[in-house]
């Protein structure tokens, strides 16, 4: 009888088949989670910016000339980037100037998705892709060309 050492090809596959899978879902997992994650510093950050905002204009009950340009020029943000999506997001007064609207653009599905299914409490008025959001609605597309404005009124 030969007495062998050592693993069969066979064998070695099936370890490396398996390792493949967990090293997959594990991935999977840690994009799920760093998703989510990303998602939720975003709500903080509007939320911020809300706070921010109505510091900064909220002693007015005017709201006109608001932009993020503005907001960036009086330091109520570090920079004009977006907390989520593109970066053509916009901050705007309403039309009679008592409140204003933070517009983010360029959303993904899921993205766009989290703030229909856990709307921010500061927001009087939720659009999705310009529709006001209904309950058990959220109007999001499939691809990443969600619009959401939160307009918030005084």
């Amino acid at each position: 009888m030969i007495n062998e050492r050592g693993a069969s090809m066979i064998e070695i596959i099936g370890v490396l088949a398996i390792t493949g899978i967990i090293s997959a879902a594990a991935i999977a997992m840690y994009n799920v989670i760093r998703n989510n994650q990303m998602r939720k510093i975003a709500s903080v950050e509007l939320e911020q910016i809300v706070k921010n905002t109505e510091l900064l204009m909220g002693m007015r009950g005017d709201y006109s000339g608001l932009s993020v340009k503005y907001l960036v020029d009086a330091g109520a943000l570090k920079n004009t980037n977006a907390p989520i999506g593109g970066n053509d997001w916009t901050v705007a007064a309403t039309a009679d100037g008592t409140g204003y609207s933070i517009n983010l653009t360029e959303l993904t599905q899921g993205e766009c998705q989290y703030f229909t299914t856990t709307p921010p409490q500061w927001a009087t008025t939720i659009m999705v892709n310009n529709v006001e959001l209904a309950p058990n609605v959220t109007n999001c597309f499939s691809t990443s060309t969600n619009k959401i404005s939160f307009v918030i009124e005084k």
